[in-house]
């Protein structure tokens, strides 16, 4: 049975989350990734089978606000972001929650100005073994309210066995992420540990693994990405894959299946093979790779342009969008806020990393399909508010109404 989290109820929504409850009826074990078809007439809205906060997100979120409650009198920080959400940051701000650093790292407030009856909460995505031995050595209680994703917690599981087991950790993710670093600082207690961020350096640790590119190389291309005496010509013979939870699951695959390949070339006995490769890509959080199943399922379903809510510098998110961009033209926004009419939206851009206007977005047609999802960070109110908005566009807020009504 489900758990059932205590969420602030500003961030529950008028009619998204009745619409996922009557899914959940009709589609009890979730089987079921056809998305959901609001037709308002004039505009087909087709809203993804699974999108919106998922098990840690809840998780890290009823740990906060309990936190605030219980400790009315006493200075709440975070380290850094709790989520990849504004619209959740911005409210923490708000109510006095104070961030030591950047989503990015950099520092905010000094460790130094922590007291031991501060609190201090650790986020979702987990923190590196570092930033935990410096909050315990200054007194800190780090367990309390540690809101860490058991998901990622379980990549740190497997990244010790991996070790333990003498294998190299190769963890595919972004290294700037804090979730990659976290897992990184992990994995290299027991052993060599490295990243990777695609498939385009699995095939140069390929390269280098088959003696094809010089050993020196492998320095300039993982720069600040391996631990400490890394020796490519010892430490590549036995390696073991995981991930950040909320990479692009197909791309961990493609790359865990590839290099396993490689290994098998140069081990083709069964049991030399076994001694030398550790298959770990399993470490994707189920509901990720849900959400990214449902969003394939979303493009299937055929549509004009689809509509993307989350925070920008939400790693699950933009994956979302990658796979969309794929087929259709996707506007990546943070809120309704950013529709400012028909004729202009605001979104971000992935090419460019940049915030961007674009005209006439929408398509001059009697009738148009737009496809909407949204990503695990993402509170279902701000769906809702998306949806609203294109209702009022095209005045269309009473059909909606309607449409609510039968679910």
């Amino acid at each position: 049975m489900a758990r059932d989290f205590k969420i602030p109820s500003f961030y529950n929504s008028s009619f998204i989350s009745k619409l996922k409850e009557t899914r959940d009826k009709t589609d009890h074990y979730k089987q079921d990734y056809s998305p959901s078809i609001l037709d308002l007439g004039v505009v087909k809205l087709k809203v993804a089978r699974h999108f919106g906060f998922c098990f840690g997100v809840k998780n890290a979120i009823e740990i906060i606000y309990q936190s605030l409650a219980e400790n009315p009198n006493s200075k709440i920080y975070l380290l850094s972001e709790m989520i990849h959400n504004s619209y959740v940051n911005d409210d923490l701000k708000k109510r006095g929650v104070r961030f030591i650093q950047t989503s990015d790292g950099r520092s905010l407030i000094s460790l130094k100005k922590l007291q031991s009856n501060d609190i201090v909460i650790i986020p979702a995505f987990g923190a590196t073994v570092e930033m935990l031995a410096e909050l315990k050595s200054r007194g800190i209680e780090i367990k309390k309210y540690n809101t860490t994703c058991p998901f990622v917690e379980k990549v740190w599981k497997k990244a010790y066995q991996l070790g333990k087991l003498g294998y190299t950790v190769i963890v595919h993710g972004q290294e700037e992420h804090e979730e990659t670093k976290a897992t990184f600082s992990h994995a290299k207690e027991l052993g060599p540990a490295l990243i990777i961020r695609n498939m385009d350096e699995a095939e140069k640790i390929a390269l280098i693994m088959q003696n094809k590119i010089s050993y020196d190389r492998f320095y300039e291309i993982f720069e600040n990405r391996y631990t400490k005496n890394f020796d490519p010509k010892e430490d590549l013979k036995k390696i073991g894959i995981v991930n950040q939870t909320t990479i692009l699951a197909t791309e961990t695959k493609e790359i865990s299946f590839y290099l396993r390949s490689v290994v098998q070339e140069l081990y083709p006995k069964a049991d030399e093979f076994k001694e030398h490769f550790m298959d770990a890509h399993d470490t994707l959080c189920y509901s990720t790779a849900e959400n990214q199943k449902a969003t394939h399922c979303l493009i299937d379903n055929e549509g004009d342009l689809a509509i993307v809510i989350g925070g920008y510098n939400s790693s699950n998110t933009s994956h979302i969008v990658e796979i969309l961009e794929k087929k259709i033209s996707v506007y990546y926004i943070q809120s309704a806020e950013e529709i400012h009419n028909k004729n202009e939206i605001q979104h971000f851009d992935l090419k460019s990393n940049k915030i961007i206007r674009t005209k006439n977005w929408l398509p001059n047609k009697e009738k148009i399909t737009i496809l909407i999802t949204a990503g695990a960070s993402c509170p279902d109110v701000l769906v809702d508010e998306v949806i609203l908005e294109i209702s009022k566009l095209y005045q269309l807020e009473y059909r909606l109404k309607q449409v609510v009504a039968t679910f």
